[in-house]
Order: C-alpha cells, then structure tokens, then sequence
C-alpha cells in the first residue's frame, strides 16, 4: 500500500482544516487507517485511527471533539477534519495503514507510511 497525504496549510488559530490521505492498491478497505503527527524537536505522536469498515474510531485525547476520521473506501481515502485548531496543533501531519483490525495508539503497530504534510497554526 502507498499513501499520499495532503491538504496541509497554514490557517489562523480557530480554523478548520480537511486533510486527505489517497492510498494506491485495491486493498485498501482491509486495512485500518490512523493519523500521527510530529511537531519539531517532538515524536511523532498518536492522532486517532478508524477501522477498516469505518464503524470504529479512537482519539487522542489532545484531538478528542475537536477531529474527525472518515473514510470512502470506494475512493481508497481516508480523511482528517480538524475544527478549532489550536497553534498546538502545528506538525507534520502522517497517515498510516495497519493489517490489524484495531491498532492502538503505537506507531509500531501500523505496517505503511505516507509522507507528511505540514499544518501550521498561527495565534
């Protein structure tokens, strides 16, 4: 599986931001799909995750209300509303699949890597 992100830009704090995640392959609906980030001179951390079926979701508390998984398996794309974004939020942002039905919050558990694509929050 090959996945690009991207969607990524700078918006002032408060704003609303969709990033999307296209994946290459036609097994895309049989992978979960998660969302990390890494702010510099951080590791890269744990955003949120949804199942293959798009019927499981799981959060960060940090993101918790604030963003949305989704996904159109038709369109081999899983997707990242993020509503009142905080400067917090500024990082490069990863999409990431796993062949386990419910990875947890571990970078270890997710078999695929996009490239990153960079959110800048301005105060």
């Amino acid at each position: 599986v090959q996945l690009q992100a991207s969607g990524g830009g700078l918006v002032q704090a408060g704003g609303s931001l969709r990033l999307s995640c296209a994946a290459s392959g036609r097994t895309f609906s049989s992978y979960a799909m998660g969302w990390f980030r890494q702010a510099p001179g951080k590791e890269r951390e744990f955003v949120g995750r949804i199942s293959w079926s798009g019927g499981s979701t799981y959060y960060a508390d940090s993101v918790k209300g604030r963003f949305t998984i989704s996904r159109d398996n038709a369109k081999n794309t899983v997707y990242l509303q993020m509503n009142s974004l905080k400067p917090e939020d500024t990082a490069v942002y990863y999409c990431a699949a796993a062949r386990m039905v419910f990875p947890d919050s571990d970078l270890r558990s997710y078999d695929y890597w996009g490239q990153g694509t960079q959110v800048t929050v301005s105060s």
